[in-house]
């Protein structure tokens, strides 16, 4: 099962040292005492490895006995591959195509509606008319719902790089918001 794991730099998690070739093992998967712990949903890696500056992320292969969680999409299992290190960039990059792939799935915490500004580094913002701004070198992730359902109808992925996109700037799923557009307080 495809799956997102967020790690120490040193590819540890709660004292287990994970090897990045070949599968790790355990006996058991209890998501709320034991086994490999995972989550379906890309963004939840950020509520248990927030520091992203100061954690690494992949994507893993989650196998074995499977136990989930009923809080969010965090997963437990017997075995797990690490199939891909993961940028910050690329994990919010996979949070967006999950919310577009399930978008009636419950929202991560790190998700906000209709309007937000980058705070650590970044911002998710989904809604009828999502804005977003930040400062230089901040990611914003804008998904803008069709007008009768929560289904995504456009995305934008947006660098603050000071040349296309710029800091302090609201910006819409397509471009810079308009005087008639509800801008971020």
């Amino acid at each position: 099962m495809k799956a997102y794991k967020g790690f120490k730099k040193d590819l540890t998690c709660l004292g287990y040292k994970f090897n990045e070739d070949g599968i790790n093992k355990t006996d058991q998967a209890n998501c709320r005492k034991n086994g490999f712990h995972c989550a379906e949903n890309p963004m939840d890696c950020l509520d248990y490895y927030s520091d992203w500056k100061n954690s690494v992320y992949y994507e893993v292969d989650a196998a074995g006995d499977i136990d989930e969680d009923e809080i969010d999409s965090k997963i437990s299992c017997t075995e797990m591959q690490l199939v891909k290190r993961l940028t910050i960039e690329q994990l919010l990059f996979e949070g967006l195509i999950y919310m577009v792939e399930h978008p009636e799935r419950n929202w991560n915490g790190h998700v906000k509606k209709e309007c937000g500004k980058a705070y650590n580094g970044f911002v998710v913002v989904r809604g009828k008319n999502p804005i977003a701004s930040g400062n230089l070198g901040d990611i914003l992730v804008l998904l803008q719902e069709e007008e009768n359902c929560s289904a995504i109808e456009e995305v934008a992925f947006l660098k603050i790089d000071g040349s296309r996109c710029y800091p302090k700037i609201d910006y819409t799923v397509k471009g810079i918001a308009n005087d008639q557009e509800e801008v971020c307080a």
